[in-house]
């Protein structure tokens, strides 16, 4: 699935760009009142992200499981005024656990770290998004 065609990110501008990251760009309708990028804006892109990064991390799951949002936790470091781009990682052993309580038990979870960084590289916001994966019938 490609992310950026989910209805609500591509309502708030979400893309990828030339090397596939997805990226926000300031716009007038994401400011929020000291015209920084919107804290709930933000929190899209790196939820995007986190979606995104596990069909990365997991091609072989795709069209097999759903996965549900559980639990979050972010951080916002500071304001937001030029593009941002959202990286994602996983941790080596948070990845085998995974892999295996899938194949055992046809459900897992997972926690995916998202950190969004402005141009000039300065952090805005770290989360950890908790999910939920479930294999389809």
């Amino acid at each position: 699935m490609n992310v950026t065609q989910i209805p609500f990110a591509k309502h708030i501008g979400i893309s990828k760009n030339s090397k596939g990251q997805l990226v926000l760009a300031p716009r007038h309708e994401l400011e929020n009142h000291i015209k920084s990028i919107h804290a709930s804006a933000q929190f899209t892109l790196a939820e995007t992200k986190s979606g995104d990064f596990m069909q990365e991390a997991f091609p072989e799951y795709v069209g097999k499981v759903v996965g549900l949002l559980r639990d979050v936790s972010v951080k916002y470091k500071g304001p937001a005024i030029s593009r941002l781009t959202a990286y994602a990682h996983i941790e080596e052993e948070s990845k085998i656990k995974f892999v295996t309580q899938l194949e055992n038990k046809g459900r897992a979870g997972l926690t995916v770290h998202v950190e969004l960084k402005d141009e000039e590289n300065n952090m805005t916001m770290i989360g950890e998004f908790h999910w939920f994966v479930q294999k389809l019938d």
